[in-house]
């Protein structure tokens, strides 16, 4: 067997950094090296305005896939309401969806798939369906809106409700904040869809996250939401907004499970106390360092070549190596996550890790479905962007043709080789599309809008904001502290437990035991944002 190698990378990790380049004068440890693994020395000075992974114009196959993805846009669009369909041709979208979608739409047009005028009509159309949506209970978008006529629906996609989901909202939270950056232009419509929203349930006095259910008798329940991967991500979402997120944005509670040699971060709260399945997936992990370069908010630093983030870059490369490692020791390519399927289950959870066993694939009730297995697309693609090495430019040649080109890219490839997944969605799409923007432009935030924002100064010296929770008006630009030297980063420090041959600065610290259950309220009369009609005394 060819031996595969990871480049050697460098880190500083934990509250304030965490470095990954090619070594250099910054060298501080070789790259494990397992089975199939051999190490690849430091050669290249370090360079802070490098992105991390692959980076460079795109190749005339990579350009060609991305108008293949762009190609799902184009047949899934709605032109009543500029909504995209979440997958194939069902009118049906999320919040998630549709910011996959606007990931997919600034791609193309960064990327000179569509003009200007193209992605000025789509955008504004979107905007405008965004900022005109019948809200669940007055507070935030529904989980689930049919892409036809732009109403709330079900599950089945008839006319109701069935709460707000705020790791979905955190994300289109990102995207219209990415938006809001790189065209300007766009800021005021952008903040007129956000400033409708109530948020006084969804972020709670700790910094949690919550999301609304709706129970048989119409009653709302307001629950944490988020497990560690996805719940940072999304609060880096209200973060930007400028909501304070503390609790969601702590790893803890957290551990790690021993696979392969390699300590996998996962969630510490017990699936049986708070009926809650801690998988753990790539796909946060990736999206942070694609869009957000796994840096802390409010990083102006212009170095995509640092994390400031330091325990979401070590973890990120945690999940990455691990899967990698899988690949050397038993043959099998391995880029997990969620993803749709043909057929029931519909939809599963390709997990690293969840309910007590490694590589573990579930259906969304927690039945085992092991031949649901496979190299999902947007994983694969999202490892190829942030890590360059020989593993991940085979997950690339084994996605970079499974596609339809009047339809998109595939879902994915099953691993016990049942072919590929024969469903294309705008979650897939989407993110294929910001991978390749990735290579071309490096992180897709950028704080480019020097102007006044109709979000920080609208209803001033008014309660508005109060009654909906949003932040407090704050005058001027703030200042940032400035990040640690990298070079201060002392060398010869112990390997950071379960990484053999990683070496830390500042690590994360241990986890901390899990908290005990807490039921939430549900919506209550001393509750200002719940209807009157819907509050219990």
């Amino acid at each position: 067997m060819t031996e595969l190698g990871s480049k050697a990378r460098t880190y500083v990790v934990g509250a304030g950094l965490a470095l990954l380049g090619l070594g250099g004068a910054l060298y501080l440890g070789a790259q494990a090296s397992g089975p199939g693994l051999a190490e690849v020395p430091a050669t290249a000075a370090f360079d802070a305005s490098v992105p991390f992974g692959r980076h460079g114009p795109l190749t005339e196959r990579e350009r060609q896939m991305a108008e293949v993805a762009w190609a799902f846009f184009v047949n899934s669009y709605q032109e009543k309401t500029g909504l995209a369909n979440a997958v194939g041709s069902y009118p049906s979208t999320t919040m998630w969806d549709t910011a996959s979608y606007l990931s997919g739409l600034v791609s193309a047009y960064e990327l000179g798939i569509i003009d200007k005028r193209e992605f000025d009509s789509r955008a504004t159309k979107i905007i405008a369906t965004l900022r005109n949506l019948n809200l669940f209970r007055g507070e935030l978008p529904n989980k689930v809106y049919n892409t036809e006529t732009g109403e709330k629906v079900d599950y089945t996609n008839k006319p109701g409700e069935v709460g707000y989901s705020a790791l979905d909202i955190g994300r289109l939270l990102i995207w219209l904040r990415i938006m809001k950056e790189r065209y300007p232009y766009l800021a005021g419509s952008i903040d007129n869809v956000v400033l409708r929203w109530n948020f006084c349930n969804v972020i709670g006095e700790d910094g949690r996250m919550n999301g609304a259910l709706v129970s048989g008798d119409k009653k709302v329940t307001y629950v944490q939401e988020g497990r560690l991967g996805y719940e940072e991500y999304a609060a880096k979402g209200f973060q930007l907004w400028g909501f304070s997120t503390d609790a969601a944005s702590s790893p803890d509670p957290y551990d790690f499970v021993r696979i392969l040699d390699v300590d996998v971060p996962v969630d510490g709260r017990d699936p049986r106390i708070f009926k809650n399945q801690n998988y753990a997936l790539s796909e946060g992990y990736l999206l942070e360092g694609i869009e957000l370069n796994w840096d802390l908010v409010g990083d102006r630093s212009n170095q995509p070549g640092i994390a400031s983030d330091g325990w979401r870059a070590d973890f990120a490369d945690r999940i990455y190596e691990v899967q990698e490692r899988r690949f050397a020791t038993t043959g099998i390519l391995t880029a997990r996550s969620e993803h749709q399927v043909e057929g029931a289950p519909y939809f599963v959870y390709d997990a690293i890790f969840a309910d007590g066993y490694n590589w573990n694939t579930l259906d969304p009730s927690g039945v085992y479905q092991p031949d649901r297995a496979a190299v999902a697309t947007k994983a694969a693609m999202g490892m190829w962007a942030l890590w360059d090495t020989p593993y991940t430019q085979l997950l690339f040649d084994y996605v970079a043709d499974q596609y339809d080109p009047d339809k998109g890219f595939y879902e994915g490839v099953y691993e016990n080789g049942n072919g590929a997944i024969p469903l294309a969605s705008a979650n897939n799409n989407g993110i294929l599309l910001a991978t390749l923007l990735y290579k071309v432009q490096g992180p897709l935030l950028r704080y480019e809008n020097p102007f006044t924002q109709v979000w920080d100064t609208a209803n001033a010296g008014t309660d508005l904001r109060a009654n909906k929770c949003h932040p407090k008006i704050i005058s001027g630009p703030q200042p940032h502290e400035p990040l640690p030297d990298p070079g201060n980063c002392p060398a010869g420090l112990p390997p950071a437990e379960g990484q053999a041959g990683f070496r830390y600065c500042r690590p994360a610290p241990r986890p901390l035991p899990p908290e005990p259950a807490a039921s939430l309220p549900s919506c209550t009369a001393a509750n200002p944002a719940c209807p009157a009609d819907e509050a219990t005394p």
